[in-house]
């Protein structure tokens, strides 16, 4: 018998300025520009996105500036939030996970520990800077490693094909 469920949804809250400041990569960009280091972390999370199926919500705290009513928009499928004025991302992240925590699978990337420990007890899963990272680096390997065997079955294939065909094949793809 068939299994006919869906997966069900998985979300990932992403604490954006301590990923910032965890990733040495984002860490030494940041240096330079904060701006760069924020865009870069987007291009990462929204490939993450594509790739993975995962809803991922990314929050960058905003809370020290004066009057300061929020913001929220779409990065290439990416839910982005800055925080309104006298709201950290660790309060927008529980008080979304007070509202969703126990009905979807939702994991928060984040390396402060007391937030860690908030995200457990409101029911969603704790992932460390690290281990996002890792989980990233895995899953893009895996994908480069996918290219590579569907590249050298196509090149069996197309060695296969009369030079003529090979000629017509490239024609249209170069329109």
């Amino acid at each position: 018998m068939k299994n006919n469920r869906k997966k069900p949804k998985e979300y990932l809250f992403v604490d954006g300025y301590n990923i910032i400041n965890s990733w040495d990569s984002l860490k030494e960009k940041q240096k330079i520009n904060l701006e760069e280091a924020r865009d870069s972390l987007l291009e990462i999370l929204s490939d993450y996105h594509h790739y993975s199926g995962i809803e991922i919500v990314v929050v960058f705290d905003a809370h020290l500036v004066k009057g300061n009513s929020g913001k929220e928009f779409n990065y290439k499928g990416i839910k982005v939030v800055f925080t309104k004025e006298n709201e950290t991302a660790d309060h927008y992240i529980e008080r979304t996970l007070d509202s969703l925590g126990r009905i979807k699978r939702i994991r928060v990337a984040t390396s402060d520990w007391l937030e860690q420990q908030m995200v457990l007890s409101r029911g969603g899963i704790r992932i460390s800077a690290r281990e996002l990272e890792i989980e990233i680096f895995n899953e893009r390997r895996m994908i480069k490693r996918k290219k590579n065997i569907n590249n050298t079955k196509n090149d069996l294939y197309l060695g296969r094909l009369d030079e003529s065909i090979l000629d017509k094949l490239d024609k249209w793809n170069k329109t």
